[in-house]
């Protein structure tokens, strides 16, 4: 089974109260500027070749995005 290489340095990651400020920061803006967000963090997590992987933070804006998005799409 392939493994994932060990950098030696611990990911960071988003804590829940991160991600509930940036969910209330998303909240406050335009669809346009979160838009702009999502896609800015849409590009950092292309997968360019088998050897970079996206940061974990980077997959969690995106989720953040998407979610706000969602959200004034539901009725």
């Amino acid at each position: 089974m392939a493994r994932r290489p060990d950098s030696g340095t611990k990911e960071e990651i988003w804590t829940r109260e991160d991600l509930k400020e940036i969910m209330r920061n998303l909240s406050l803006l335009s669809e346009h500027g979160v838009r702009e967000f999502y896609e800015r963090a849409y590009r950092e997590c292309r997968i360019i070749n088998s050897h970079t992987f996206p940061p974990a933070r980077a997959v969690q804006e995106l989720v953040q995005a998407w979610k706000q998005l969602r959200k004034w799409r539901q009725p």
